[in-house]
C-alpha cells in the first residue's frame, strides 16, 4: 500500500516507521521543516525511542519511507493516511483546542482522492470524529464519505520509549463510520500490524472493531480518565493515611492482594501527555462526571499540599534553598509535558524559597531552557523535594545535599535507611 503519516512526532514517526517495516511505501507529512530533513536524512529528529534510529538507518536509504512538508505530494493517491497531529486543552477552561488537528485535517482534504482511508489516532473528544472531522472533510475534497472514501478512529494506544513494543502487546481498536470503513480499516491495520500472542485476553489479540467511532473514542478516554481517577483515589487514601499515622503503601499491597482491587500508588504528581490531559477531553462532552473533575482536581493540587506540609515542619521557606529532583514527569523519560516540577517550582517560589532543579537526563543549559536554574550534587540545600522517580534517586542520601534540612518524597522512592536522623516527609505516610 501507499500510506501518509500525518504529524512526525514522538507517535507519528514511530507510525511511520513500522508501516514501513511491514512492507509498505510511506510518506511522512510534518509542518516542521528540519524533522522532515531529520528524517529524510535518517536522523531520528528526537531521542529515546527504541529502535527507531536503526529502523530509519534501514528504511530510509531504501526508499520504503521519505518525508515531506507538502500535503500535495503526500494525499493524492494514498491508500490511507493516518493522522496523528496534537489536540492540546486549554489550562484554565479544560476546553478542547483543535487548531493543529483542524489544519492538518483541512490541508488533507484539499488533496484527498477517492478510494483512501482516512484514520485518525489523535485522543479526541467523543463524537469528534463524525461531528468535526467527517464535515471538514466533505468539504474541503468536494467528496463524500461512505462513497467517495472511508473515514475510521483507531486510538494510539502506546508510551514514547516503548512504541514498538506496545504496537505488537495491545488490541488494536477501531471504530468506523460505515460498514465498509470497518472493512477497509481491519484490512489497513492487519497488513501493517504485528500481534503477540496474549492468552490473558478474552478474545484474539489483533484488530478489534468497537463498532462505532464514538465507542471508539471512549474506550482511549476512558482508560486513560480510569488510571487519573484510580491516582486520585490513591492520593485520597494518602492524605488520609497520612494524617492518621498510617503507611498507605502496606494498606495498598493488603488490598491488592485480592484480585478484584488494583488501587495505583499515590504521588507528588501526574504528569506527560495523557493522563492530565484526557480526563479534561471526556469531561468537555460530559460535564456531569464529578468523579473524574474532583480526581484531576486533587491531583493536580499535590504539589503545593505536599510543599505546604514542608513548610509545616520548616516553620517558613522564607530565604531558604531548595531543590526538586526531577524535572520529567516519569523517571527514565526526558519529557516535561505537563511534568510536576512546574507547579512545584512555582509553590517553593511562592513561599520565599530559592529554587534549584536536578534532573540527570537534562543539561544544565536544558533545564535553563526550561526557565530553572540548575543544581550539582553536593550543593547547599535546605529542603529537596523528589518530583521524578529517576533511578539515580533511589539512593540519594543528605551527604549529596550538605546542610539538607527536610526532603520531601513525592515518589515514595527513597532509602529510608540512608535518611535517618534527616526529617523526611513520604507522601502517603505520617512525617
Amino acid at each position: 500500500m501507499r500510506i501518509a503519516v500525518v504529524a512526525l512526532g514522538k507517535i507519528g514517526l514511530p507510525l511511520a516507521v513500522q508501516f514501513a517495516a511491514s512492507g509498505h511505501d510511506v510518506i511522512g507529512v510534518d509542518v516542521n521543516p528540519t524533522t522532515v530533513d531529520s528524517v529524510n536524512a535518517a536522523q531520528e529528529p528526537f531521542p529515546g525511542e527504541a529502535h527507531l534510529q536503526e529502523r530509519l538507518e534501514e528504511l530510509v536509504p531504501a526508499g520504503r519511507l521519505r518525508a515531506t512538508t507538502d500535503y500535495a505530494e503526500a494525499i493524492p493517491g494514498a491508500d490511507a493516511v493516518v493522522l496523528v497531529a496534537p489536540v492540546f486543552v486549554n489550562d484554565e477552561t479544560w476546553e478542547p483546542d483543535f487548531q493543529w488537528m483542524d489544519m492538518a485535517t483541512r490541508s488533507l482534504s484539499e488533496h484527498l482522492t477517492p478510494g483512501t482511508l482516512v484514520s485518525y489516532e489523535t485522543t479526541l473528544p467523543v463524537g469528534t470524529t463524525r461531528n468535526r472531522w467527517k464535515p471538514m472533510l466533505e468539504e474541503g475534497s468536494g467528496l463524500k464519505e461512505g462513497t467517495d472514501f472511508h473515514v475510521v478512529y483507531s486510538p494510539e494506544r502506546v508510551l514514547t520509549g516503548r512504541v514498538f513494543e506496545d504496537l505488537r502487546k495491545y488490541p488494536k481498536l477501531i471504530g468506523a463510520l460505515s460498514d465498509e470503513g470497518t472493512r477497509r480499516a481491519r484490512e489497513f491495520y492487519e497488513a501493517v500490524l504485528q500481534f503477540d500472542e496474549r492468552p490473558d485476553l478474552p478474545r484474539p489479540n489483533g484488530v478489534w472493531d468497537l463498532g462505532t467511532t464514538e465507542a471508539s473514542e471512549m474506550a482511549k478516554l476512558a482508560e486513560t480518565t480510569y488510571r487519573d481517577v484510580n491516582i486520585g483515589l490513591a492520593n485520597q487514601f494518602g492524605l488520609f493515611a497520612a494524617a492518621n499515622g498510617i503507611d498507605v503503601y502496606k494498606v495498598i499491597e493488603a488490598c491488592n492482594s485480592q484480585p478484584y482491587s488494583h488501587i495505583h500508588r499515590p504521588g507528588i504528581a501526574v504528569g506527560g501527555h495523557c493522563i492530565p490531559v484526557y480526563p479534561r477531553l471526556y469531561l468537555s462532552t460530559d460535564p456531569d462526571a464529578d468523579i473524574v473533575r474532583t480526581a484531576r482536581q486533587l491531583n493536580a493540587s499535590m504539589p503545593e499540599r505536599l510543599v505546604a506540609q514542608a513548610e509545616t515542619v520548616l516553620g517558613s521557606l522564607q530565604g531558604l534553598t531548595a531543590v526538586v529532583l526531577g524535572a520529567a514527569y516519569r523517571g527514565g523519560v526526558k519529557e516535561t509535558a505537563f511534568s510536576g516540577v512546574f507547579p512545584t517550582v512555582e509553590a517553593l517560589q511562592s513561599r520565599g524559597a530559592q529554587v534549584f532543579v536536578h534532573d540527570p537526563m537534562y543539561t544544565d543549559d536544558e533545564l535553563r531552557a526550561l526557565g530553572f536554574e540548575p543544581y550539582a550534587w553536593g550543593g547547599q540545600v535546605d529542603v529537596a523535594v523528589l518530583q521524578t522517580d529517576h533511578g539515580e534517586y533511589r539512593v540519594v542520601s543528605p551527604a549529596q545535599l550538605p546542610g539538607v534540612k527536610l526532603l520531601v518524597d513525592g515518589r515514595a522512592a527513597t532509602d529510608a535507611q540512608r535518611w535517618v536522623g534527616t526529617p523526611r516527609i513520604v507522601v502517603g505516610t505520617a512525617a
